[in-house]
């Protein structure tokens, strides 16, 4: 198959390579070599730290006040908008946000002196989640003005009267209209027009009219609403679904705009094609609609006749006249996920994922991109994704990137990639990542000189991958994955040897997502679950090989399951609610559950090395002794900083590694010992 290749960025961590020349005792300009670390093998546990694990200038949002580009960051602590002056190519301000972790939108009144800004939370409570910065001086900081009672704020937007609207989700219930009036500083809810959505990620805004655009995102499919937008009257406070019949099918409606006296609506797709409408403001029962192109369509930015805006593979133009999308031509590196586009003197200004600005002519492509970093943006280390290590290297996904770490040396090099590595191993010395959203399985060799490239692709409903396994038998890949939208699960399969990759839809059932994978003899033991904590938690043994069900087995702990590992002839399990189970694989029995709930609850993930089994959750590593199952703590308190579930790998001298806080941490354990 024709593989993608995206170019890569090296950064030395400053104090990385001393700082781990220091935890090994070596004098300073001694070199840190592999047979440092083995040259002893104490029996008492030690971790070492290895520094931060993804450092970079991450970003979610992008919005055009004037000259200045406001950009605001992701995965970062604290959560910050960066000030990027255009002309001069230079970040002109900075401020941080109370709370938070990401701003996935921004937006700014009529006379461009207030921008508003939203942010995505891990947990509900009575902390702020809008925040407004007087852009009259950029010295002055962020304050707080309110909460909306979603836990994330997904859009938001400023009608001419200078009031705020805003939408989002996240919190169990059907997401909500909210606004906040500056005049009184109330933020009131207006109601939530669909009580079947799961998450609102659209609003825009004029003095009568309010456009609440939302649908099924993380909601597996099932009963959950599909696209659905609502029209809200403000002097009658009535909701009217004015959804375009196009879009009815897709997940969600995916952005809003208004341009002149027209609604630019875009759908988020799953299965189809994402499509584009223009609807009247004032008679919204009047539109035209048109087939876009990809899965995806946002951030509209309009010059003269033509809509631009963003899907995942670049730009794409819609011209109002002819109800037509066309691609924009390029001439530049690609640019990722796009999460800004704007225009500036006829020049589209885009805003990319991989941390830089592209100033783009949207007639002969031609394009100047700047590095935000190299601009003044200040860089940090983020939460981590996937974790893997081999061959002297330690890898850790991040936002659109993938940190490379040398045992040698310390050194740390970033290596540019789309979306999220959820997880990663390596197999003699090469990296396999799965990644997310729907950007299938990537490989990395360290000894040929090139670049990560995409090596196997597959069904785009199936976005999210979740647990990366070595089928030692098959040589093959293992991946598992879940279709956010419309439910279920897939397993992955990929031989490095011929290339040749395989797709087995659902072989749980049509609603269990399949979030882990083990293997041992040549089959694969899948983990099942629903998107939430209810059960039931299935295992499926499966040959992945012809894609053939084996036999299954509930271990009856009414919760889905989160990791699985084989040690032996046993297969060790831990479902959501923080219970373990051992299924003897020769009789196909349950041989042992035990409450694992004080060292682990939610997410999990385990490995197997020197003889026993190791899990991690987001507080603690811990092992299971191999004969009598019986729980022991090997670090607590680990507190990894991991942003969708924590991870831990091995590496084939028998280390351990893992995250604590946004630190890589090797760990020395012997089980035996």
């Amino acid at each position: 198959m024709e593989k993608s290749n995206i170019s890569r960025r090296a950064v030395l961590q400053v104090g990385g390579a001393a700082s781990l020349a220091v935890a090994m005792g070596l004098a300073a300009g001694q070199p840190a070599s592999a047979s440092a670390f083995l040259a002893s093998k104490p029996k008492a546990t030690e971790i070492l730290d290895l520094g931060p694990g993804v450092v970079q200038f991450s970003l979610m949002s992008g919005l055009l006040v004037g000259e200045t580009l406001y950009i605001g960051s992701r995965n970062l602590d604290p959560v910050r908008i960066v000030a990027f002056h255009v002309p001069s190519g230079k970040v002109s301000g900075v401020t941080e946000l109370g709370n938070g972790y990401s701003i996935q939108t921004m937006a700014a009144d009529a006379s461009g002196r207030y921008l508003y800004a939203g942010v995505l939370q891990n947990t509900t409570g009575p902390q702020p989640n809008l925040f407004r910065w007087d852009l009259s001086n950029l010295g002055t900081k962020a304050t707080a003005i309110g909460r909306i009672g979603d836990r994330d704020v997904r859009d938001l937007s400023v009608a001419p009267n200078g009031r705020l609207y805003a939408v989002g989700g996240g919190s169990g219930t059907a997401p909500a209209l909210w606004e906040y009036d500056p005049a009184t500083g109330l933020v009131s809810n207006l109601g939530i027009p669909d009580a079947g959505a799961t998450l609102a990620r659209a609003v825009a805004a004029t003095d009568s009219t309010i456009f609440f655009g939302a649908g099924s995102t993380l909601g597996g499919g099932g009963s959950a609403s599909r696209a659905c937008l609502y029209a809200y009257n403000h002097a009658a406070k009535t909701f009217t679904n004015v959804t375009p019949a196009e879009m009815v099918a897709d997940p969600s409606i995916r952005d809003l705009a208004i341009v002149g006296d027209k609604l630019l609506v875009s759908s988020a797709a799953s299965t189809a094609t994402s499509k584009i409408a223009a609807v009247s403001v004032t008679n919204p029962t009047s539109y035209a609609a048109a087939l876009s192109q990809g899965k995806t369509a946002k951030n509209f930015a309009a010059i003269g006749d033509k809509v631009y805006f963003a899907n995942e593979a670049g730009l794409l133009a819609y011209s109002l006249s002819a109800n037509t999308v066309s691609a924009v031509p390029y001439q530049g590196p690609f640019l990722g996920e796009i999460w800004g586009v704007d225009a500036l003197n006829g020049v589209l200004l885009v805003t990319s994922a991989f941390g830089f600005v592209a100033e783009i002519d949207p007639t002969s492509g031609a394009t100047k991109t700047t590095d935000l970093g190299e601009a003044g943006a200040p860089s940090d280390a983020q939460e981590a994704m996937g974790l893997a290590a081999g061959g002297g290297l330690v890898y850790v996904g991040g936002n659109g990137v993938i940190s490379r770490r040398s045992l040698k040396n310390g050194q740390v090099t970033n290596m540019t990639v789309p979306g999220e590595a959820k997880d990663a191993i390596v197999v003699d010395n090469v990296l396999y990542t799965g990644q997310y959203s729907s950007q299938g399985i990537w490989s990395y060799d360290p000894s040929s000189g090139k670049p990560m490239s995409q090596v196997a692709k597959f069904s785009s409903e199936q976005n999210r991958p979740l647990d990366v396994h070595w089928d030692e038998v098959n040589k093959l890949v293992l991946v598992c994955a879940q279709a956010d939208t419309e439910g279920g699960g897939s397993l992955w399969t990929y031989d490095p040897a011929t290339g040749k990759s395989g797709f087995f839809l659902n072989p749980v059932d049509k609603v269990q997502l399949v979030r882990a994978v083990t293997a041992r003899d040549g089959v694969a033991y899948l983990g099942g679950g629903r998107p939430g904590l209810e059960g039931p938690g299935t295992v499926v043994a499966f040959d992945p090989v012809k894609g053939k069900e084996l036999w299954r087995l509930d271990p009856g702990l009414g919760a889905g399951i989160s990791a699985l590992a084989v040690q032996g002839r046993f297969l060790y399990g831990i479902v959501r609610t923080g219970k373990l189970f051992v299924i003897d694989l020769p009789t196909r029995a349950v041989v042992h559950q035990s409450d694992i709930s004080t060292v682990c609850t939610g997410f999990a993930a385990m490995v197997t090395n020197r003889g026993a089994v190791y899990g991690v959750s987001d507080t603690n590593v811990f092992r299971f002794d191999p004969k009598t199952f019986e729980l022991a703590t090997v670090a607590a308190d680990i507190d990894g900083g991991w942003y969708s579930g924590s991870h831990i790998t091995n590496d084939e001298d028998g280390y351990l590694y893992t995250m604590r806080g946004r630190n890589i941490v090797r760990i020395d354990d012997h089980p035996q010992g």
